[in-house]
């Protein structure tokens, strides 16, 4: 999809968004060329390089008026979009990418320009590429929560809700009782759900090489909780290569041993909290009409400490 300013949304997103999407995506989608155009001049930028895309997002490199190097990024707005320039501003770029400028309504940022060549999943040394990451964790914990963003305890309460619908989907009997025990562990939690700021999708892919910094965290999903459940993408990132270890088990709880001692966790609570992103992520399984529960989730909660 182009414009007369050639700007072509790459064929991947067009498809992301109208193959099912409804009225609003296609309706989005459709006038992103313009939306780019519009940005680029209104900011002053000048494009810097080709246009890239994630599921989602389309990102394009540009040049302020000063020549620092910069990126404009642009996602339909939903909740999870107002999240993360919320987030963004409270962080500041304290460990993670510095958002320039925003516009909320068109779902647009401005941020600096990190490597996207070179993420953190090139470090060769495991436990150095998981202790930088707790590193970028730690500081992103320390930060305040700001008003606005969506807290653990009412995620934990609609997955909690969604359960037995769940359990009926599951053919398997080990598989129903499993989801059933991480249902319970959680619900003994569910009252206590912390209140620090998550990243909620902190993994190798989404550390990338920076000029300022070593490495700076991107792309995040901003939620008011407990650490413990930052855990997870860090415990399974990496998933084919851990895989082929022959011991994932045991690298799981490598990392989730080197996660908690870093960031001063309670180790029963830390375990608890990753069970529930282990629910989280079976019931999303559930709603796209898996019916078991995926291998490596089970991995990962058999190599965590028994709560």
């Amino acid at each position: 999809m182009s414009s007369p300013q050639g700007i072509e949304v790459p064929a991947a997103l067009v498809a992301s968004y109208t193959r099912n999407g409804g009225e609003g995506e296609r309706a989005w989608i459709a006038r992103l060329p313009a939306l780019v155009a519009d940005l680029l001049d209104r900011w002053e930028l000048e494009r810097d390089g080709g246009l890239a895309s994630g599921e989602a997002s389309l990102v394009v490199p540009v040049r302020r008026t000063d020549g620092t190097r910069a990126a404009l990024k642009l996602q339909m707005p939903r909740e999870e979009t107002t999240a993360a320039l919320i987030g963004l501003r409270a962080w500041n770029g304290d460990g993670i990418v510095r958002l320039l400028d925003h516009d909320p309504p068109n779902g647009a940022s401005l941020l600096e320009r990190l490597d996207d060549s070179r993420t953190l999943a090139s470090v060769g040394d495991d436990d150095v590429a998981l202790t930088t990451l707790a590193g970028l964790m730690a500081r992103l914990h320390s930060v305040p929560a700001p008003e606005g963003l969506r807290g653990l305890g009412d995620v934990a309460r609609d997955m909690l809700a969604s359960v037995p619908a769940a359990v009926a989907a599951l053919p398997d009997p080990e598989d129903r009782q499993r989801l059933q025990r991480w249902a319970s562990a959680v619900a003994e939690l569910v009252g206590e759900p912390g209140d620090r700021m998550l990243h909620w999708d902190l993994h190798y892919g989404n550390v990338l090489a920076a000029e300022r910094e070593p490495w700076l965290a991107i792309d995040p999903e901003p939620l008011v909780g407990d650490p413990g459940f930052d855990l997870w993408p860090a415990l399974d990132t990496g998933w084919e290569r851990l895989h082929a270890t022959g011991d994932a088990p045991r690298v799981v709880r490598r990392r989730f041993d080197l996660l908690t001692e870093a960031l001063g966790l309670d180790r029963r609570r830390a375990a608890v909290w990753t069970l529930a992103r282990l629910l989280q992520n079976t019931l999303w399984d559930i709603e796209d009409r898996r019916t078991a529960i995926d291998p490596s989730q089970t991995v990962v909660a058999e190599a965590l400490p028994r709560h």
